[in-house]
């Protein structure tokens, strides 16, 4: 278990680099092209197929099928190394294909999502640039889970820092050669350059960040060499595993075209598909750093136990998972919720916009993680049917809640949409533990209650604390200290931050929770360990 803590460390300190330089490109970003203008939203669209197909291939497709897979390959004679090379390279071949078609297919794409007239002819100018990142994102995790899997973690945590740096450069340059929208350049015509470099650069950081991760290969043992022999490698079970969870891409899929449209339709000056991204990135800053590392350290060991058929061991590290989790986004989700205004106001001046949606989607916050660990449960298991089946109720719920958006003022609407998609994370999570207990004969549900109830009760608490001391630094009215610029916005957030992370650790403390203890253990022998050293 220590082993798994370090790796969570590890990979939780890796992924926080790479989201505060991601926070610092996407500030960039907004200075450049702006919020919610048509540049904005039409850029956003065009990047959102690249997103979207990554999504689903680290979350479904690849997570599905590779660990698991390389797990059971690695008793081969030669290690596995002969099968990674044939998956490797049809992988590859696939994700080269898709990205040439959806590259070739760019304005009708674009159409897709909801755009028309010179709104649709911008996207599709950035679409021929940002689609071939189809390619890239899929390499790269392609080449990171095959080092998961042989337990080295570090890299493809800390390769997106490659492409951050490459991205924030690329954003200087433009905005040093074609000014900001910030300063009222809200660059009217778009040339042939301007496309290429805010578009391209883009690109370039995520080929950048896919290539980097072959120099580490050796210190694993392996060699890369094409290999397009497929047969009698036992793909077949790859394959069928792959086959639900395209489903479930397909699923998805609607359902994000489906917001775009709706998200689109608000038009300029309102908050809109570009301005939920920018919201999505801050709701992903805790899911990446919290849920993702802690579930990436424990994915190999469950799909060992599942392979040994170790039914108890397998349900204590999702219980612990599952806690750990929950002990640190509860926190997260509720200091987030309190600082969104704060939090939007260091991206754009129209924070109250961008915070509404922002409050929307950290209602979903503790589901979605919830549901990201229960997938990686089933996958560890062989089982992809499944989380195809509670995605596709999610898919449904999101469909038909965000097509009732229409009705909603326009001012609004995007942070209605985000409302739905939190409310369809709550009923698919709901689900999935279901379907997983029914599977395993239980998920330590006992102990998973016990923690969670102490601390949604802590977490209202320092939300009641935070809400309160915000209001004595002067509030979020228009020209109070916490909104009047990015530097007080940052400083409030700290200021109010740590207030509630007192009062959610004491209430914790008096609500005798057991898994405060477990949670601060590492830290508390951190410390002790440097005291011991220094005398």
């Amino acid at each position: 278990m220590a082993s798994v803590g370090r790796a969570s460390a590890m990979l939780a300190s890796g992924t926080l680099v790479s989201r505060v330089l991601g926070f610092g490109r996407a500030w960039l970003l907004v200075q450049a092209i702006g919020l919610s203008s048509i540049a904005a939203n039409a850029y956003n669209t065009a990047t959102i197929v690249p997103n979207s197909v990554y999504a689903i291939i680290a979350q479904g497709i690849l997570n599905a099928i590779l660990v698991p897979q390389i797990v059971r390959a690695s008793v081969n004679p030669d290690g596995g190394r002969a099968y990674i090379n044939k998956l490797i390279t049809l992988g590859m071949v696939v994700f080269a294909g898709v990205a040439a078609i959806a590259t070739l297919l760019s304005p009708v794409l674009m159409s897709l999502y909801g755009l028309r007239g010179a709104q649709a002819e911008l996207a599709t100018a950035f679409a021929y640039w940002s689609l071939p990142q189809i390619f890239f994102l899929g390499l790269y995790t392609l080449l990171g889970e095959v080092l998961n899997a042989r337990k080295s973690f570090g890299p493809f945590t800390w390769a997106p820092v490659v492409n951050n740096v490459v991205g924030v450069a690329m954003l200087g340059v433009f905005v040093l050669a074609f000014g900001a929208y910030a300063t009222g350049n809200n660059h009217p015509v778009w040339s042939p350059g301007m496309v290429a470099l805010l578009a391209g650069g883009a690109t370039l950081g995520l080929a950048a960040q896919a290539l980097v991760l072959f120099l580490f290969w050796r210190r694993i043992g392996l060699r890369f060499r094409f290999d397009f022999r497929w047969r009698g490698v036992n793909l077949g079970s790859a394959g069928k595993a792959a086959g639900w969870t395209f489903a479930m891409l397909i699923a998805t899929q609607v359902a994000g075209l489906v917001e775009t449209n709706v998200a689109n339709s608000v038009g300029e000056g309102h908050a809109g598909s570009f301005a939920m991204t920018n919201a999505w990135l801050v709701f992903m800053l805790p899911h990446g750093i919290i849920a993702v590392s802690i579930v990436t350290a424990f994915y190999t060991r469950m799909a060992e136990h599942a392979h040994r058929g170790a039914v108890e061991s397998f349900r204590d590290d999702f219980s612990s998972a599952a806690r750990s989790i929950m002990f640190l986004i509860v926190l997260a989700s509720a200091v987030l919720i309190v600082l969104a205004y704060p939090v939007a106001r260091v991206f754009t001046s129209s924070y109250q916009s961008m915070g509404n949606v922002l409050i929307a989607y950290l209602i979903g916050l503790v589901p979605f993680s919830l549901v990201f660990m229960a997938q990686r449960a089933f996958y560890s298991l062989g089982d992809t049917r499944t989380p195809f089946m509670f995605t596709l109720v999610q898919t449904v719920v999101i469909v038909v809640g965000v097509l009732a958006c229409f009705a909603v003022p326009a001012d609004f609407r995007a942070a209605a949409i985000a409302f739905v998609v939190s409310g369809a994370s709550v009923v698919q999570a709901g689900l999935a533990f279901a379907l997983l207990r029914r599977r395993t004969g239980g998920v330590d549900g006992r102990r998973i209650l016990n923690g969670m109830w102490r601390f949604l009760v802590a977490g209202v608490a320092s939300m009641v604390a935070g809400g309160g001391f915000l209001v004595i630094l002067g509030g979020v009215d228009h020209g109070s200290f916490p909104v009047s610029g990015p530097i007080a916005a940052v400083v409030s957030s700290a200021i109010v931050g740590v207030i509630m992370l007192v009062v959610y650790l004491g209430f914790l403390a008096l609500l005798r929770s057991s898994d405060l203890e477990a949670g601060l253990a590492p830290v508390l022998e951190r410390a002790a360990a440097r005291s011991s050293a220094r005398r």
